[in-house]
């Protein structure tokens, strides 16, 4: 018994910490409130998905790497395994998500489904990923043919021999790699492949070319100030913000969500410092937001965004813990400075 009640004190010392490292407060820059994007990883690519579907109100894009369908686990963390494409023969459709998704919309839990029509989508899936199996990305890009958005608004790249990572043009491990950091480096036809570069230009059109030398720097903040319960959120989170963000509004802003075993814990300043996400928002008047999670125990060991339900049931709305941290996140940044 006495090793019990510490097993279960243990777990939640764990959930809640007593003592989170001390940063700055999210600045509010009066960035523009209608050039929202996001991309992810992963699970950062299924939390991708789900802000997109769920805010598709005010987002208007969203890259996706090696990502499933909204609502594909259906709430059960038993079906993250169908949703990962791990039991073949059987596959993920994406039919039965879309039946769901437009039942939360006619119940106002997620913005209304008509305005996917408008929104511009990368997807990715590399050849050599045995994480998340291209079959399932393939149900993500049916899904959002199924939802509405124009087949000229959707780009499918699935002809890449890379493994399960993030593609970064001067940084990583090898381009078939299934670990590590999990950013990769992949030369197509002798140029390197520009992921970061490659979203950001499908989703907002033509833009300058990326900073050779940046004007900003990723600044930590406290992100718990916007966590109402437990959401596996860490203590700090980081955002990159271009100098003429800091003195002129209209910055267009792009969420950036990291993938399991990618924390900062796991991979310290890699992922929000060396993707390439950072050069390109410098010449082109984008923040970038880098939400942070941790691992917690057995609630979420590998600090994974949730797409399963392990925050609770509403994890796919716009009420969802994280769900709504990252909006109000977002609403500062676009708020008027003080």
């Amino acid at each position: 018994m006495k090793i019990f009640f510490c097993t279960i004190l243990l777990l939640l010392l764990q959930a809640f910490p007593t003592s989170p490292r001390a940063s700055g407060r999210l600045p509010a820059l009066a960035a523009s409130q209608s050039q929202t994007s996001v991309s992810g990883l992963s699970a950062g690519a299924f939390m991708a998905v789900q802000y997109q579907v769920a805010y598709s109100g005010s987002v208007i894009g969203a890259g996706i790497v090696a990502g499933g369908p909204y609502y594909c686990a259906t709430g059960l963390a038993t079906s993250a395994a169908l949703c990962m494409g791990w039991m073949r023969p059987f596959e993920p459709v994406p039919q039965p998500m879309l039946l769901a998704t437009e039942y939360f919309a006619s119940m106002g839990l997620i913005d209304p489904l008509d305005n996917l029509r408008h929104e511009r989508i990368y997807i990715f899936s590399g050849q050599n990923d045995t994480v998340v199996v291209p079959p399932l990305v393939d149900a993500t890009a049916g899904f959002f043919r199924a939802a509405g958005v124009p087949a000229e608004n959707i780009v499918y790249i699935k002809n890449i021999p890379a493994g399960h990572a993030m593609i970064s043009p001067a940084y990583g491990g090898d381009c078939p790699a299934n670990g590590g950091q999990f950013i990769n480096h992949c030369d197509v036809d002798g140029t390197a492949y520009d992921q970061p570069g490659a979203i950001l230009e499908h989703i907002y059109g033509s833009l300058n070319p990326p900073a050779r030398k940046r004007t900003g720097k990723a600044r930590s903040f406290n992100q718990r100030e916007f966590s109402a319960g437990w959401t596996s959120l860490d203590a700090d989170a980081h955002v990159y913000i271009p100098a003429i963000c800091l003195r002129e509004p209209g910055c267009r802003i792009h969420v950036a969500f990291h993938g399991c075993e990618q924390t900062q814990a796991d991979v310290a300043d890699a992922f929000y410092e060396k993707t390439g996400y950072n050069d390109w928002a410098d010449s082109n008047k984008i923040i970038i937001l880098y939400p942070q999670l941790r691992r917690v125990g057995i609630l979420n060991p590998l600090g994974c965004w949730d797409w399963t339900g392990y925050t609770g049931q509403n994890y796919a709305w716009r009420s969802g813990a994280q769900m709504s941290a990252v909006h109000a996140m977002l609403t500062r940044l676009m708020s008027a400075p003080d």
